[in-house]
């Protein structure tokens, strides 16, 4: 049993002012709560694996899911959260589509008393808060992830090269923020140049097409940079589709690491993954626990990457998601 922290406890340790804390909406410890889960789209095998993460530590916890699904509009999101609100849920957990029109839904929860966790995409933390607004965002380090890719570039390929950059959902905080940490830390060697940029909505389908139109207009690329492992795959038939090998003509890298992605890394075909684990579940479920209990939460649960290259991924495959 934990034992609940005083408010000026939180502040001094985390950042969290006591009014602060105490505007934050708090939870009854219960034998089972009522969970509501906001996902933002089904469109692709990582939003897949992080629904099932979720849905299936409830169920073996014994909690109830109520599950929606915005198929991609954010509008849509902000409707689902409302209709969770109204269904009266003990917490929220919402994947936010973007950063700022996720904003209102997340104070609306709070007006209603209902703690919110963020999971995989972050809010405007300009407008709202984790420990005053929203309870903690749980997630990966996604400037980190945009940073260690550069970093292997620039370490394993000095020589430099012409870069496609393929970025996700415009809006969303992993795009914004893995393109922050990529750019940013690609600059440091002038032999690399960012020929394009330009967003392939974390889509196969889109990214594939992004991909050929670039290729078209900078036929001397020789370097992709995806967001995401729905549009590397997608970037893997936009380059053989322009007659070129992928690996060998043009050097893919990116972000994500399920096994399907993690496998043409041992074919060759990709040759460095950082991986995003999609599998929230068990730590959105240990971080309601910890709330109930009065625990002070910090304000990011940061998860752990792990990265795999054409060295280790054959070995490594069994870990992939």
């Amino acid at each position: 049993m934990f034992k609940k922290i005083a408010a000026g406890m939180i502040a001094s340790v985390f950042g969290v002012t006591a009014s602060m804390a105490q505007d934050l909406p708090t939870l009854t410890m219960k034998e089972s709560y009522k969970v509501g889960f906001a996902q933002a789209e089904s469109n692709g095998l990582w939003r897949l694996a992080e629904t099932e993460s979720v849905k299936s530590t409830a169920a073996d916890l014994g909690h109830q899911l109520v599950f929606t699904d915005a198929a991609g509009s954010a509008a849509k999101q902000v409707s689902d959260v409302r209709s969770l609100i109204a269904q009266g849920v003990d917490v929220i957990l919402i994947a936010p589509r973007e950063e700022k029109p996720l904003v209102p839904a997340v104070m609306a929860a709070k007006r209603a008393g209902i703690p919110v966790i963020l999971l995989d995409r972050n809010v405007d933390q300009a407008v709202a808060q984790a420990g005053r607004d929203y309870v903690t965002f749980i997630g990966s380090d996604f400037v980190l992830q945009g940073k260690r890719v550069a970093e292997w570039l620039l370490e394993n390929h000095p020589d430099g090269g012409k870069i496609l950059e393929i970025e996700g959902t415009v809006g969303s905080s992993p795009a914004n923020d893995r393109k922050t940490g990529f750019d940013t830390a690609i600059a440091a060697n002038s032999a690399f140049e960012i020929l394009d940029s330009q967003s392939g909505d974390f889509n196969r389908d889109v990214g594939r097409k992004v991909v050929e139109t670039l290729l078209l207009a900078h036929p001397d690329a020789d370097i992709i940079y995806s967001h995401s492992d729905e549009m590397t795959m997608g970037a893997i038939s936009a380059i053989e589709a322009a007659g070129k090998i992928p690996g060998k003509d043009i050097m893919i890298v990116g972000i994500d690491a399920g096994k399907e992605v993690v496998e043409q890394v041992a074919a060759g075909k990709v040759h460095y993954l950082v991986e995003s684990s999609p599998k929230m579940g068990p730590k959105a479920f240990e971080t309601i626990d910890r709330l109930a209990a009065g625990e002070a939460i910090e304000p990011w649960v940061v998860l752990p990457d792990d990265d795999y290259g054409q060295g280790n991924a054959a070995a490594k495959l069994d870990q992939a998601w």
